[in-house]
């Protein structure tokens, strides 16, 4: 009569949804907006890094202009101011040859007092040095070690030298000093004091000199007066002396050199002596063919060695050899 209700049957199990409908049916607004947004994100940051790589380019060729200008006003400026310190040679106007200047060069060198006058009973010219002030200063510590030598030219032999001061600019000597000379030779004669600064292990600096020429001075009566120090004229330096003979025998082709002795040798060691010894090379050509070489002298400026050596060289070979005997 009426309908039987229908029995529930067992669940259905879970199917998993078909992708193929997902896939047709329409995408969510914020999907797409998510899409686009990043897409937008991504251009954008590769445009930021493309102006900035093009800024960066930019500034650094800036800054390496700038450099360059900063480099290249440098450049001018160096120049401008070594044509203003150090002109050219061209530029360099002659300095002036007045009095002035002269003064002003010979107070840098000092000045020196000194007396005169003539003994005519006994023939004598006595020479007082005094003092001397404003000295230049010749050692490292500012100061010097100042003496005078006094001598008549043009003998230079006979001289006389005034005690060293030390370490002083402004010496105080009160030494005299008498040359036997006839008063008629005097005015052919020059006065020469020299100031010297001492140096123990060394050559004596020249500081200055005094010329007076004996022809200009009126020995009638005494003369007491300072002069200005002139700069001294360069010396030759003295190496020393040595003695050597030579001897030819041409029917044996052989030469023969003797090295006698040696004298007043420069002094080369910090005691002020030397250890000298002398080398005899036989040159042919420029070329050394022989050497030979003495003993050593220990500490001595004036050794003795009376030493031979002997070379053979024939007798047509004899005009083309040379000897050279250094010390």
């Amino acid at each position: 009569m009426f309908p039987e209700p229908p029995t529930p049957g067992p669940p259905a199990p879970d199917t998993p949804p078909d992708s193929s409908r997902i896939g047709q049916g329409p995408v969510p607004p914020w999907a797409l907006a998510t899409i686009v947004l990043v897409s937008a994100l991504l251009v954008f940051s590769c445009c930021f890094c493309l102006y900035r790589k093009r800024c960066r380019r930019r500034s650094g060729k800036k800054i390496q202009a700038q450099a360059q200008v900063h480099l290249q006003e440098v450049k001018e400026l160096g120049r401008s101011y070594i044509d203003k310190v150090q002109p050219e040679v061209e530029e360099l106007e002659p300095a002036p040859s007045g009095p002035g200047s002269q003064v002003a060069e010979k107070h840098e060198l000092g000045r020196l007092q000194y007396s005169l006058d003539y003994d005519f009973q006994s023939g004598q010219l006595l020479v007082g040095i005094l003092q001397a002030e404003g000295l230049a200063a010749l050692d490292l510590g500012g100061s010097s070690d100042p003496y005078v030598r006094v001598y008549l030219l043009p003998d230079k032999r006979r001289r006389h030298e005034t005690k060293v001061h030390r370490q002083t600019l402004n010496p105080h000597f009160g030494e005299n000093f008498a040359f036997k000379v006839p008063y008629v030779e005097l005015g052919g004669r020059v006065l020469v004091m020299a100031v010297y600064d001492f140096d123990r292990f060394s050559r004596n600096d020249a500081i200055g000199e005094v010329r007076i020429p004996m022809s200009s001075v009126d020995l009638g009566r005494p003369v007491l007066a300072w002069r200005e120090l002139q700069a001294a004229p360069r010396e030759e330096e003295k190496l020393g002396d040595i003695c050597f003979s030579l001897r030819y025998v041409p029917t044996a082709g052989k030469l023969t050199v003797i090295v006698l002795e040696a004298k007043n040798l420069k002094k080369m060691d910090v005691g002020g002596l030397s250890d000298p010894y002398v080398k005899v090379h036989l040159l042919q050509g420029g070329k050394k063919v022989r050497k030979k070489k003495t003993t050593i002298k220990k500490n001595t400026l004036n050794p003795y060695y009376n030493e031979a050596f002997s070379f053979e060289v024939p007798c047509d070979q004899v005009q083309d050899k040379r000897k050279e005997k250094p010390m």
